[in-house]
C-alpha cells in the first residue's frame, strides 16, 4: 500500500514520509507536491528508496510430439 504522511509543525515546517513506494519513483510522486510546499531542507531516503523491484516472467514452453504408432 502506498501512503504519504505529512506532519505540519506549528513553525510551518512540514515532513513528508513516503512508505510503500520502491525506488526513485517515489520522487517522480512527491514533486509536486514539494513544489507547492516550497524550499526543501533535506532528503532521508529509506530502505524502500535503495530496492529494486522485482518482477517475475514465465515462459512455458510446451512441445506436443505426435507418435503415428
Amino acid at each position: 500500500m502506498e501512503t504519504l504522511e505529512f506532519i505540519i509543525y506549528p513553525d510551518g515546517r512540514v515532513q513528508e514520509t513516503v512508505t510503500g513506494i520502491v525506488g526513485n519513483s517515489c520522487a517522480e510522486v512527491t514533486a509536486a507536491i514539494e513544489a507547492q510546499l516550497g524550499l526543501v531542507l533535506s532528503h532521508e531516503p529509506t530502505s524502500e528508496f535503495f530496492a529494486t523491484q522485482v518482477q517475475q516472467s514465465s515462459v512455458v514452453n510446451t512441445q506436443a510430439t505426435y507418435s503415428d504408432w
